[in-house]
């Protein structure tokens, strides 16, 4: 017989891949991290993480190094596979590629029309094989296919800067991912787990985005103590990627703080790492807003021990 609730023994727990969340399917419906078992009527994970029910809605949170979930309006950063008819291929490190329809795009000079034979020819000169771009998540297909748009003129090709991989499941989803830090750089925080950072917009590069729609590269030159600056940052987020907490603007500048006293080179050290970890553990709550400091997941990122070379 079916039951019409959750085992609350699994609720807030870590499942795996093909654990049984329900056998009631008319009653509940699927989130993402979940699929539908029709032969045998059972609700199902997909992926290793933390179940999360909120009304009827079962969804399974990723941790660690799960494959990015695209959900619509998420902002990433992906890097040009392939120019296809009418569309760009993109990696964005999801299970699938995504696509960026030229329809999505802006066109130089701001312009709003039919795109015509003409732009389907000069693609190439907008994004081409190996750009990296930012854009913005508009539509998930029924295979989980990603569309993705760039209408908005912050979004666009990237030029100089640093690109870093995390994990997906620690940056924050918040408001804006668009971030001018105070120390004198800029942070793109990709929804899929790719971070870019780079020098400050001018004013000049941002009048000139409406005129090329974005897709050109700002190739001004960058001061040393900017470029010191990113790489310090790019350290930065590698450390909270390796202690497992929350990526957002004000834990960035915690650590960036807090790494002021160590060289630019000694910040990827375990040793270093170590010890910022425990000056994290005596200034407990200025990672997540006031409360305890932790992972993405609710896990202590503290509770391993970090082993020394």
């Amino acid at each position: 017989m079916a039951s019409s609730i959750i085992d609350p023994s699994i609720q807030k727990q870590l499942v795996v891949p093909g654990t049984i969340l329900t056998n009631d399917t008319s009653n509940f419906m699927r989130g993402h991290g979940t699929y539908s078992d029709t032969t045998r009527n059972h609700l199902k994970a997909s992926i290793a993480g933390v179940v999360n029910k909120v009304d009827r809605l079962l969804c399974v949170e990723p941790i660690e190094n799960t494959r990015y979930l695209g959900e619509v309006g998420h902002v990433v950063i992906g890097r040009v596979l392939k120019v296809d008819q009418s569309r760009w291929v993109v990696d964005i490190q999801s299970r699938l590629d995504a696509y960026l329809p030229l329809a999505s795009v802006n066109l130089p000079g701001g312009e709003n029309r039919r795109r015509i034979e003409d732009d389907e020819r000069n693609m190439r000169q907008y994004l081409k094989e190996g750009d990296l771009f930012s854009a913005e998540i508009q539509q998930i297909y029924q295979d989980g296919t990603l569309a993705l748009q760039t209408r908005n003129l912050r979004y666009g090709k990237l030029g100089e800067g640093i690109l870093v991989h995390v994990r997906s499941s620690l940056v924050k989803r918040t408001k804006n991912h668009f971030h001018s830090l105070p120390c004198g750089a800029s942070v793109i925080r990709g929804c899929n787990g790719s971070i870019w950072i780079c020098p400050p917009a001018s004013t000049s590069s941002d009048t000139n985005s409406v005129d090329t729609g974005g897709y050109v590269k700002n190739i001004e030159s960058v001061s040393i103590d900017v470029r010191k600056t990113i790489v310090r940052l790019s350290n930065c987020i590698r450390i909270l990627n390796q202690l497992g907490l929350q990526i957002f603007d004000t834990s960035i500048m915690d650590i960036y703080e807090l790494s002021s006293d160590y060289e630019i080179d000694d910040l990827i050290q375990p040793k270093i790492i170590q010890t910022i970890s425990k000056h994290l553990q005596q200034q407990k709550g200025i990672i997540n807003g006031g409360g305890e400091v932790s992972g993405g997941n609710g896990v202590d990122p503290y509770s391993h021990h970090m082993k020394e070379e």
